[in-house]
C-alpha cells in the first residue's frame, strides 16, 4: 500500500505502518493533553493503542497463518488507524477454506483475550498491589475488553468484516457464490442503516455513523466485485489484452516517453530492451521523473520494476485481483520472455460490455473467493 513503510517481516510477512496511524497518536495525545491529564496518564493511553494494535497484527497474522494452511501466501500486512488489512497472494477457492481463514483473526483475539484474563486474574490475587502493579492490572483488563470487542466486532455479519465473510462462506456452500454475496451484502446494509439509525436517535454517537458509512460502502463494493468476478470466470487474459501498443527502450529520455504519451491514447508503457521486457513506464513516474527536470532523465531511472507479468492463458478473474492489490493499473501479458499485449480493467470492461451486448457472459459461479482484511 502507498505511503506505508514496513516496520516489521514476522512469519515471512512483511508488515507495514500506513502514515495515517501517526494521525491517531498524534490525536490521542493531543486529546489526553487537553483534558489535563499528566504524562503518565499521557503515555499511557498511548501505549494502550500500540498495544491494541499489536492485537490487530496478530489478528491479521491469524488470517495469514490460515491462508498459508490452503497453499496461500500473504503478501503484507498494512496496519491503518481503522485496523489492519492481510493481502493474499490470491483468492481462496472453496467456502470452507474462506471461512476457515475468515474466523482465524477472531480466534487470536479469543486466545488473547484469554491470556490477558489469567494475567489479570494472577495480579489480582497476588495479595497487596503495589501502585506500579495496579495499574498493569487496570491495564491488562482494558486490553482484555478490547480484544473481547475486536471480537464482537469482527464477527457482525456484515461486509467487509470477518463476520461477513463467514456468513457468505456459510450460503455458498449451497448457493452460487454471487447469490450468496448479494445475500451477505443485503444483511450488511440493513445493519449499516440500523448503525445509523442508533448512533443518530439512540446512543447520539458519531462513531456509529461512521460504522455505519463504513459496512454500507463494504458491503455493495463486495457485491458489485462479486458480479464481476462471475462475469469474468474462465475468460482468458488473451480475450481482452490490447495487442497494438508502443513500447519503449530503457535508454530512452522522459522527453521521448512524454511526446508518446500526447501523441495517443495509451498512457503506460512497457519498456523493452532486445525484445525482453524490462519493466514498465507509468504515468505517474513520467510525472515525477519530468518534475523538477529537463527531460534529460532515461525511462531506465524512473520505470517501475515490480509489475507483475501475466500470461495470455491466465484467467481475467485472477488479474482483475492483481491489479487491484497490485500498484500497476496495467499490466503486461508476455508469452516466454517476450511481451504480446497489455491488460487493463478499462479493456476488461470493454470485454464484458460487449459479451453483455452479444448475449455470451459466462454464468456465476459457486465461489472464486476474496482477500481477507479485518
Amino acid at each position: 500500500m502507498k505511503w506505508s513503510w514496513r516496520i516489521a517481516r514476522v512469519a515471512g510477512v512483511d508488515i507495514y505502518l500506513h502514515w495515517t496511524f501517526l494521525l491517531l497518536i498524534g490525536w490521542i495525545l493531543f486529546s489526553y493533553l487537553m483534558a489535563g491529564a499528566d504524562w503518565l496518564g499521557v503515555w499511557t493511553g498511548v501505549g494502550f493503542v500500540l498495544a491494541l494494535f499489536v492485537c490487530v497484527v496478530l489478528h491479521e497474522l491469524g488470517h495469514a497463518m490460515a491462508a498459508r494452511v490452503f497453499g496461500i501466501p500473504t503478501r503484507d500486512i498494512t496496519i491503518l488507524p481503522i485496523g489492519g488489512v492481510a493481502r493474499l497472494d490470491h483468492i481462496p477457492e472453496h467456502p470452507r477454506q474462506e471461512f476457515v481463514i475468515a474466523i482465524a483473526g477472531p480466534l487470536v483475539n479469543v486466545v488473547i483475550a484469554a491470556v490477558l484474563a489469567v494475567l489479570t486474574l494472577g495480579l489480582m490475587g497476588a495479595g497487596h498491589l503495589g501502585y506500579g502493579a495496579l495499574l498493569t492490572g487496570r491495564f491488562l483488563q482494558n486490553l482484555m475488553w478490547a480484544n473481547i470487542l475486536l471480537v464482537l466486532f469482527n464477527l457482525i455479519p456484515a461486509f467487509p468484516m470477518d463476520g461477513g465473510r463467514m456468513l457468505r462462506a456459510g450460503l455458498a456452500t449451497f448457493l452460487e457464490y454471487s447469490t450468496a454475496t448479494r445475500i451477505a451484502a443485503g444483511v450488511g446494509q440493513v445493519l449499516a442503516i440500523l448503525f445509523a439509525v442508533g448512533g443518530l436517535f439512540v446512543f447520539n454517537n458519531p462513531f456509529l455513523l461512521f460504522i455505519a458509512l463504513f459496512v454500507y460502502l463494504g458491503a455493495a463494493g463486495e457485491a458489485q466485485m462479486a458480479e464481476v468476478r462471475s462475469m469474468l470466470r474462465g475468460i482468458p487474459v488473451r480475450e481482452a489484452m490490447m495487442t497494438r501498443f508502443q513500447a519503449l527502450s530503457p535508454n530512452d529520455s522522459l522527453q521521448t516517453a512524454a511526446t508518446e504519451l500526447l501523441a495517443g491514447m495509451q498512457q503506460e508503457f512497457p519498456v523493452v530492451e532486445e525484445g525482453r521486457l524490462v519493466g514498465m513506464l507509468r504515468r505517474a513516474d513520467l510525472a515525477e521523473g519530468l518534475r523538477g527536470s529537463t527531460g534529460e532523465l532515461r525511462i531506465a531511472d524512473v520505470m517501475t520494476q515490480d509489475c507483475r507479468c501475466v500470461n495470455e492463458f491466465d484467467l481475467l478473474e485472477r488479474v482483475m485481483y492483481e491489479m487491484h492489490q497490485g500498484s500497476c493499473s496495467v499490466l503486461p501479458v508476455v508469452r516466454g520472455d517476450r511481451i504480446i499485449g497489455l491488460v487493463d480493467t478499462e479493456n476488461i470492461g470493454e470485454l464484458l460490455m460487449i459479451r453483455s451486448a452479444r448475449g455470451n457472459g459466462t454464468p456465476a459461479v459457486r465461489h472464486p473467493g476474496e482477500l481477507i482484511s479485518a
